[in-house]
This record gives C-alpha cells, structure tokens and sequence, in this order.
C-alpha cells in the first residue's frame, strides 16, 4: 500500500465518524491556539516595552551612585560631577549632561491634587531627553539663576488636576504648598524604564534644591543623564565617563563607587525578562497539547478495538504489518495536523481579541504572530499525532490474522 491510498483510507475513516473526529480535533485546536496567541502576547509585550526604552534615545547613558559591592559607603554624585563629565576635553564622544534631582510630591489646584515625582532639572535635560511640549517654554537658565517658582507638567498631572491638557500656560499650582506658575505642559511619551513618562512635573533644579528637595549636600544629584555622540560611541562615552568619575571620587581599580546603565542594559534585562515569561506562558499552554495528544491516542486505541475484525480480514488478504500501521499513524498525524490548522486560526482570532481588549484600554500591547511560532506550533501537533498515534497503531499491526477474525 502506497502513502496515497493510506491518505485516502485515513480520511475515509476520519470522515465516517465525524462527531468523534472533531471533538479529538477539538483538543489539538485549543492547545494550538493557546500557544500561537501565548507567543504572540508575549512578543507583543517584549516589542512594546523594548519600543519604549528605545524612545528614550539610543545613545543615552544613566549613571547612578553606588557600584561594586566592596564599596562601603559611595560618594554621592554631585554638580562637579556633570560639570567634569561635560568636559569636551576629558571626555569628546559626550554632546550633552542633565543632572537630575529626584523626589516626590503632592501637586494641586482649586480642591484637585495628585501626588507624583518632582524632578528638578537644567536646560540640558530637554535635548538629552529629547523632550518636545505641547505648548509653553521649557526651564531656561534665567529661571535657574532666579530660582524661579515655575513647573512644566506631564500630561497625567495636568489632567488629574486641571482636567485638561491644553490652555494651561501662566496657571497657578501648589507643590508640597507652595505656589508654582505653569510655563509648559511636556508632550506625552507613555511608560518608560522608570515608570511612567507622563506623570511628573519638571522644576528648575536650583528651585528644587532650595524649596522641594533638600540634600544634606547642597550640590548633591540623584542621577547624572548623559547623551553620546552617536549610539556607536556609546561604549566610549561610557568609558570617558567613568575614568572622570574615578579620578574624582579616587576609587581603586575594580572599586567603582557609581554604575553606569545604556540603553543597551535596559534592552537586554527587558527581552530577558519578556523572553522568559514567553517560553513560561506558551509551556503552560503546551500542556493544553499534551491533553489532546493523550485525546488522540485514546481515540486510536478505541478506533483499534472497534476495527479489529477489519484489520483481521486486512491481514488475512495479504496487507503487510507495514501497511496497518502507515494506515492507523497517517489517520492520527491527521487528525492533529488538521487540528493545528484550525488552531492557528484561533491563536489568530485570540490575539486580535487581545490586541483590541489592550488598546481599549490604552496598553501598548500589538500581539505579533510569528512565522516561527506557527511552524512551531504546526510542526509539534503533527510531532504530537505521531508520538501518540504510534502506539495504538503498532498495536493494531501486530494483532494476529486469526485472532482478529474471531473477535466479537
């Protein structure tokens, strides 16, 4: 018997008991399906969080106090820290230095308050960050020299209190009770690597230091943001940087009292961690195919006794042990390959309902059915039909001529 008439035969089979064939197929379906949309969910996630940390800029670099563990008792990152840093001299492949003062806050208007992070800033964080408003000025070294009470809202603030992101220019909020005029509303950037971009306020730095967020050092910063040349200079500026760092705050070699991040870092912990939550979310749904394999060996196995006077009669016309089994394992790879067709249509339809139900709720989470994950998928439900098929199938061969004819 060729593989055509073992095709033909199968299907003749299958179709003669369609209730039965469908509802084996139902198993394979869903547990298909379950892995193509975990997948795909998964790397929509991981495109959506590696688009945001590459939003800030390529070429960024952030460096934060404390390093080896060795080191007891760091020195704080301070003003004359990014003032050497923005040294065209000491370190060429840096264009740009923004100190960052870091706190929190309660921020109000008439009865409305919200409380977020206050960052106090310098001119330079604009083009560092990259940063774009949707109307007004940015923090100018006028506002810096006068210590000026002025403060640019995210758009989260601005809607918590106001209601609205627009005409807001020349308005009075209070901060931590203090009153502050609005001069710019920022542009909205969504989530980042260290929460949301959107719901914070940016003060001059000097005003921060003076009235909202008072270190026991007066020129301490909580971070220093600084910008490369160009993304292939990262490694450089990375390495400028932390030889003025150690000069300055004397550490001995292998000793660093400070930690250099790149975008690259922030990359290469999020596909990690994405990574591994897709392999753990498509395993559990691959234990949804392990049910429907052990639903097709049980349907073969019954198919097995229900047609064994017919494999009897089979054998006794001269059909080889060969045949039977070619015969019973094309009918179980069948049975699981057309269930993995039907499947990827529903990991299709599943992510679709997904990606609408995320952007319904403002996620920014695109699911992305892969070619790989459809071989995958496809290439293991026929893996599947065949390692659960073998067994009734070898047991259908091997049955004895005459004993299967005797059988009632």
């Amino acid at each position: 018997m060729n593989f055509g008439q073992s095709l033909i035969e199968a299907l003749d089979s299958l179709t003669s008991n369609k209730l039965r064939s469908g509802l084996t197929i139902l198993g394979i379906v869903i547990g298909v399906g379950a892995v193509i949309a975990m997948l795909a969910i998964g790397s929509g996630a991981q495109n959506s969080i590696t688009g945001e940390i590459q939003g800030i800029g390529t070429n960024l670099l952030f460096i934060f106090r404390g390093g080896s563990e060795d080191v007891r008792n760091p020195k704080h990152l301070t003003l004359g820290d990014a003032e050497a840093i923005a040294d065209p001299f000491a370190a060429p492949s840096v264009i740009g230095v923004a100190p960052i003062l870091q706190g929190s806050g309660e921020v109000s208007f008439s009865g409305e308050s919200t409380v977020t992070t206050i960052l106090g800033v310098t001119p330079d964080y604009q083009p560092v960050r990259n940063y774009s408003l949707t109307e007004g000025e940015f923090i100018s070294e006028a506002h810096m020299l006068g210590h000026s009470a002025v403060v640019l809202l995210g758009v989260d603030v601005a809607d918590a209190i106001f209601g609205r992101t627009s005409g807001l220019v020349g308005e009075t909020v209070r901060i931590e009770g203090q009153p502050f005029r609005v001069i710019g509303v920022l542009e909205e950037r969504g989530g980042g690597a260290f929460g949301s971009q959107d719901d914070r306020v940016l003060v001059p730095l000097t005003t921060a230091q003076s009235r909202l967020i008072r270190r026991a050092a007066r020129d301490r910063v909580d971070v220093i943001l600084v910008s490369a040349a160009s993304a292939d200079l990262v490694p450089q500026a990375s390495e400028e940087v932390a030889q003025i760092l150690r000069t300055r705050h004397r550490t001995e070699i292998g000793k660093d009292d400070f930690t250099i991040l790149t975008q690259q870092d922030f990359l290469d912990v999020a596909s990690s961690i994405t990574g591994i939550l897709t392999v753990f979310l498509g395993g559990i749904a691959g234990i949804s195919l392990l049910v429907g394999g052990i639903g097709i060996m049980n349907i073969m196995l019954v198919s097995v006794v229900e047609r064994t006077r017919e494999i009897g009669l089979r054998k006794a016309m001269g059909a080889r042990k060969a045949d039977i089994l070619t015969q019973f394992l094309t009918e179980s790879v069948l049975l699981s390959l057309f269930g993995g067709i039907l499947g990827i249509g529903l990991g299709w339809l599943i992510s679709a309902i997904v990606g609408q139900i995320a952007a319904a709720n403002n996620a920014d989470i695109v699911p992305v059915i892969g070619l790989n994950a459809v071989l995958l998928a496809t290439i293991f439900s026929a893996a599947v039909g065949v390692f659960f098929g073998l067994y009734p199938a070898n047991r259908a061969a091997n049955l004895e001529p005459v004993e299967a004819l005797r059988y009632e």
